[in-house]
């Protein structure tokens, strides 16, 4: 191996890095569910205890716990039936592009040199890559699907993980605002406190994770959830009934 070759490679080893998981499915059900918990449940409290009064927090509570089942239970049937769904789609257009492989393959092939001189490639290299491609049936369906659709055929995201995510996080954001009144409070600002830590919290974490400035994420995050409980208690506030 000559000097050059053999620096190449060495710089190649010290700049080596690695990805997160970015298609397995469960951060986005997990961010949503655990942030549309939280704002829901706070909100939905917030309404009832304006409505109902410090004289009925048995009322909140019922009502805190049927939101939490009822929102858990809903995001994890919405997001089985939202990533089954796209599962079967892409499925589908895998064995239409398996079918167009063994019947039209000199036309696939001259679609995949397409696609590579589109993206750089000289002409003449792109035939060629895509011919030697072609001789692997298994890869180059795979290739296909990767280049057409966007997507890896190999790491499509789980229905029950996206489902089982958006259930879990759901409940424990759900549950912040909740449990000031679980320990005896009869006041809605502990709830709203407590609430207002988690949104900052979990945006700062989002941020972060993200490499976005944790305070953006916070100050996000906390403006959103205080504007959606702050409208359900004025609605609240303006048609209680006096609940007995």
């Amino acid at each position: 191996m000559s000097d050059a070759a053999a620096v190449a490679e060495r710089d190649a080893e010290q700049h080596s890095h690695s990805h997160r998981d970015v298609n397995g499915g469960w951060l986005r059900p997990a961010v949503f569910g655990a942030m549309d918990g939280l704002v829901t449940n706070v909100s939905l409290i917030a309404g009832i205890a304006a409505a109902a009064g410090v004289t009925h927090t048995h009322v909140v509570v019922v009502t805190g716990i049927a939101g939490l089942l009822a929102g858990a239970f809903s995001m994890a049937v919405g997001e089985w039936t939202s990533v089954h769904s796209q599962a079967e789609l892409v499925r589908a257009e895998i064995a239409k592009e398996q079918r167009e492989l063994v019947h039209r393959p000199a036309a696939e092939q001259a679609e995949l040199a397409a696609l590579f001189a589109s993206r750089g490639l000289p002409r003449e290299l792109a035939k060629k890559v895509a011919h030697e491609l072609s001789q692997d049936p298994e890869l180059l369906w795979r290739i296909h699907v990767r280049e057409e659709l966007g997507v890896d055929p190999d790491n499509l995201a789980s229905p029950y993980v996206a489902a089982f995510s958006s259930l879990l996080s759901f409940a424990v954001g759900a549950f912040i605002p909740l449990f000031p009144y679980l320990l005896g409070a009869h006041r809605l600002w502990p709830s709203l406190l407590l609430a207002a830590v988690a949104l900052m919290a979990l945006g700062a974490s989002v941020a972060r994770f993200t490499e976005r400035p944790w305070w953006l994420g916070a100050s996000r995050q906390l403006a959103l959830g205080a504007a959606a409980a702050a409208i359900t208690y004025g609605v609240g506030s303006a048609f209680g009934v006096g609940l007995s």
